[in-house]
């Protein structure tokens, strides 16, 4: 059940065949697969993004389309939209089997995106993408270090 009576529930179906450490993974009801491949430090020779920067790639990507979703519903214009992620992995519980947590240890996302918004708005617009982002989330509340840094940027009317 959705938490908002105008919400819905959204399902995902993918599917996953591979050897090695190289794998194609399908959508259902779309004609996108994405390859992925372990990366070199995993045996991956480097042919395709590994699955860590594909998930990396989404936090990016994730934040662009949750700033737009905010500012549509905010009536915010917003203009180019520029991120970077920065991220740290110990190898050594996946590779070597060491006792602790496999997942990132810190992320940092650094955004600059063109509004015309006050300083006091366009913090409590990235406070609300942040907090509306379902990856952002997905690795604050995993236990992952993450800093972000927005700049506002004048907006760029066309």
């Amino acid at each position: 059940m959705p938490l908002h009576d105008k919400g819905s529930v959204l399902e995902f179906d993918l599917k996953g065949e591979g050897r090695g450490v190289l794998q194609e993974v399908s959508i259902a009801g779309s004609e996108h697969t994405v390859r992925a491949e372990g990366h070199p430090a995993f045996g991956g020779t480097d042919s395709a993004p590994s699955p860590l920067d594909y998930a990396l790639a989404a936090v990016v990507s994730c934040n662009q389309v949750t700033a737009r979703i905010v500012a549509l519903g905010e009536e915010i214009e917003i203009g180019e939209f520029h991120g970077r992620v920065e991220a740290e992995l110990d190898n050594s519980v996946l590779v070597f089997g060491a006792e602790g947590n496999p997942n990132f240890s810190s992320l940092k996302l650094t955004v600059e995106v063109e509004t015309a918004l006050d300083d006091a708005a366009f913090e409590r617009f990235v406070a609300e993408v942040n907090r509306r982002c379902p990856l952002t989330q997905l690795f604050v509340r995993s236990g992952v270090d993450v800093t972000t840094d927005w700049t506002n940027k004048a907006l760029v009317r066309s």
